[in-house]
Parts: structure tokens; sequence; C-alpha cells
């Protein structure tokens, strides 16, 4: 018995001892395959450039490496749900959500005297799918068309023209303004004139930023693989064939490559599981909605505004805010990505990391949305450094944090039809402090308490006042709004017209 009770003291610090040399083994590990992936694969990117051409690159400024390296992994989650324990968890998620629908239920038959099964929410928020279908539609046609074809004619000409520059010059403006135009200012329009409810928006407008993102990154790999071989006089021009294209169009990634690694089977019930959980994650938003924001903000209106009522908000706002936060990470970083990668076969599932674990928010930005990550890290802030040169990290961070913020912000303007900046400020404000602050030097378990603290906190602030500015615009309406009335938040005084 003496010594069954020795063995279990020295259990932790064995534990502990060991998890950390596993660890560090598996960061070399990883640290040494990508090196070798690199290496191999350099010559995919920029093409295979002769040596005096290198030479030259070196002696001037170097373009930037080959970038990310795709491999066969498994979502992190996937891994975690065969651990009993963290199984545990995701149960109690599921009986959180059976208790909201009771809850519902209840209220609903002590109020009506009958069971009310409607969902009039979910009906409303996803309406007009019709204008929404034929609007994806038009804008994915046009991504497959414009941008492979603006690129093929400037491939196939560039070689033999005699004005390389001017021609490269035409090309790009067209494709430019295909970007802005086309996907940019088409979606948005239809998206406001037919007056489309904010789930529909949402739809309309992600699909708007994440076609942009997927058509510049197809263009931003294969340029640099035709002048290379142009350079190199090589008697092929490599370009992707359509079906390529295509392909990168619908796979969970936002990095162009010709090939990914691919699995040699889809689990049709793996597909349907996760489909299912996008499902269950929609309804359970729409009971966090019903049971704790909509009681609370229908009538903030008629409050006069003031510093108590606006803490107690961001503090009763908290409990929904995380839980959104949760469901937002589940149903599409890990369900929505997961279904598609399964039916498309693409074997890299990595498009998150332990996001949870992290003491800082450098890394936790590095890993919460690891999809969007690597394009603004290889798009954005690499070709800045690259362009600019290595001295200016700071400048390219802050370039990176003003693109991210303020798309954020123009999807939640268009989705919600106002402008209230409250995602842009947390961003470039406190978003930016607290990258310096809580940076990757921070370590241990207090770091991860502050950093959870300040993202709860963040979440209150977010539903309460985005909530707020929803119902004052539709309590206190404004007859012939100008631009202006547009872009002042209504919340400040709209219980002064009540």
């Amino acid at each position: 018995m003496q010594l069954i009770a020795e063995a279990e003291q020295l259990k932790p610090a064995f534990m502990k001892e060991v998890d950390s040399h596993f660890t560090e083994f598996v960061n070399n590990l990883v640290a040494k395959s990508a090196l070798l992936d690199s290496s191999s694969s350099a010559s995919l990117f920029p093409a295979s450039c002769s040596e005096k051409e290198l030479l030259k690159a070196k002696t001037l400024r170097a373009p930037p490496e080959h970038g990310k390296v795709f491999t066969a992994r498994r979502s992190l989650l996937d891994e975690l749900f065969e651990v009993s324990h963290i199984r545990t968890i995701y149960h109690m998620f599921i009986a959180l959500l059976i208790v909201f629908i009771l809850s519902t239920l209840l209220v609903d038959f002590i109020d009506e005297g009958r069971l009310v099964l409607g969902f009039d929410l979910l009906v409303f928020v996803f309406g007009k799918f019709p204008v929404v279908f034929c609007t994806w539609l038009c804008m994915f046609c046009a991504t497959v068309i414009v941008p492979y074809n603006l690129f093929v004619r400037w491939a196939q000409g560039y070689c033999s023209s005699s004005h390389r520059a001017v021609r490269s010059l035409c090309y790009g403006m067209l494709f430019t303004l295909f970007q802005t135009a086309g996907l940019g200012l088409g979606p948005t329009y239809v998206a406001v004139s037919y007056a489309l409810p904010p789930a529909s928006r949402f739809i309309v407008i992600l699909e708007q930023v994440r076609l942009v993102m997927k058509a510049h990154s197809f263009i931003r790999e294969n340029v640099p693989r035709v002048l290379c071989s142009v350079k190199d006089k090589s008697s092929t021009v490599p370009i992707p064939r359509i079906s390529q294209y295509l392909y990168f169009l619908f796979a969970p990634t936002l990095i162009y490559r010709d090939n990914y690694p691919r699995n040699p089977t889809i689990r049709w019930g793996y597909v349907a599981t996760k489909f299912a959980q996008v499902l269950g994650s929609l309804f359970y938003a729409y009971y966090i909605f019903v049971r704790l924001c909509i009681p609370q903000f229908r009538n903030s209106s008629q409050e006069t505004f003031n510093l108590r009522g606006l803490v107690l908000c961001i503090f009763n706002s908290i409990l929904p805010g995380v839980l959104i936060l949760f469901l937002v990470f589940f149903a599409f970083l890990h369900c929505w990505l997961n279904a598609f990668a399964e039916m498309l076969r693409f074997a890299d599932r990595m498009f998150y990391k332990d996001w949870w674990n992290s003491t800082s928010y450098a890394n936790y930005y590095r890993t919460w949305n690891v999809v969007v990550h690597d394009w603004l890290y290889y798009y954005a802030y690499r070709d800045f450094l690259w362009f600019f040169g290595k001295k200016f990290k700071a400048a390219a961070m802050l370039s990176v944090f003003t693109v991210s913020a303020a798309v954020h912000e123009y999807v939640l303007s268009i989705c919600f039809g106002f402008f209230y900046p409250v995602l842009f400020c947390l961003f470039m404000c406190f978003g930016m402090v607290f990258n310096f602050i809580l940076n990757d030097r921070r370590k241990g378990p207090i770091w991860n308490v502050i950093m959870w603290t300040s993202l709860f906190l963040g979440q209150g602030v977010i539903i309460c006042l985005y909530s707020q500015e929803w119902y004052a615009r539709h309590y206190c309406p404004v007859e012939n709004p100008t631009f202006l009335d547009y872009l002042k938040p209504r919340s400040w005084s709209c219980h002064m017209k009540m």
C-alpha cells in the first residue's frame, strides 16, 4: 500500500515530464518535416528559376518563399473527441441545448396555453433565399470565368509580347476592376437594394469576401510561375487546368495549389454527421437569441441610457456572446469545413489549432482561424515585407490588423444595415494593444486566464452594443434618412423619442 501511495504521488510529476518531452519531440519533428517539404517543393514556386536569376535576386530583394505546405492531418477536435473526458464536454453542451428547448417550450405553454413550435426568427433571418441563391450563382460563375480567362490570355501572350509591362498593367487593371466592381459592388448592391434579412446578407457577403480572396490567391500564386518560365525561356507556360481551379474554389482553403493531399475515400456518414451538427448549432443559436438576447434587448430602447445600465448590459451579454463564439467556431471552422473537406477528399484538416490554450493574443490570432490567417500572412504580411523590406514588421502587422478590422466591420455593417464600428475599435485599439502586451513571451496559466477574461468581456461588448443599436433602429426609425443618419448611432438617443 505504501508503494502504491508513493507511486500516486510521483505520477503527476512523471506525467508532466513525459508531456513536456513528448511536446518538444513533436514540435521538432514537425519543424524538420516542414523544412524538408519546403526544400523539396522549392521548385514549384517561383517555378524553377535559373541559378543566375536566383543569384541576382539574392543580391537585390528576395521574393517570398514557397509558402504554406499542405500535408494530410486531422482536425484537432476530431482527435480530442476520441478522449472520453473531452467528449463529455460536448455532451454537456448538448444537455444545455435540451435545457434551452425545454425552457422555451414550457414558457410558451404557460403563456399561450399550448405548445408553440414555430421558428419565426429563423424564417425571418433566412428570408428571400431565392435571391440569395441567384446572387451566389452569379458570383460563383463570374469567379470561374473572369479570373481564369484573364490569366490564361495574359500568360499565353506574355512571352511573345513586345510590351510586357503594358500588357501586364492592362490585364491587372481588368482583374482589379472585376474584384472591386464585379465581386465588390455587385453583391453589396443586391443585399442592400433587395433588403435581404441579416442571415441572408451574411451568406452573400461572406461568399463575396471568400471568392475575392480565392481569386487573388489564384492570380498571386500563378503569375510568378509564368514570369520565371519566361525568364528560363521554357517551351511551355505553366497554366493550371480549369478543373484544378474549380477544385480550389470549393476546397476549404484560401491558398491555391495545383494539387493537394487527398484521402482515398469519402466517409458519407461523417459528412452527414457534420451537416447535422451544423443544423443543430443553428437551432442552438436560435434558442440562445430567444431565451437570452431578445427578452433583454426588446425593451432596452425604452430605458434611459446610463453607465449602470450599460455595465449590466455588457455583463448580461457575456454568456450569450461566448456561446455564440463557441457555436461559430464549432459549426463553421470544424463542422462545415470538415464536411466539404471530406466530400472533396481534402486531407489537410488543420483549419484551426488549440486557440483555447493561448496565453497571448498573438498566438490566439494565429490559431483561431488558420484558413484566413494563412491568407493574411502570405498575401498581406509577407508581401508587405517583401515589397517594403523586413525593417517594417510593425507597419506590416498594423496593415494586416487594419485590413482585417475593416473587412470585419464591412461585413457587419452591410449585414446589420447600419454602421456602428464597435468591432473595428476593439480590433484596432484593444486588439493591437493586447497583441503587444500579451505577446508570445507570456507563458503560464495566468495569461491564459487573462486572455479568456478579455475575450469574454469583448464578446459581451459586441452582443450588447450591436443588439441595442439593432432595436434602436427598429423602434426609432428616421423619415427620409440621410447618409449621416446611417453613420450616427441611434441607440444613444432613441430613448428620448419613446
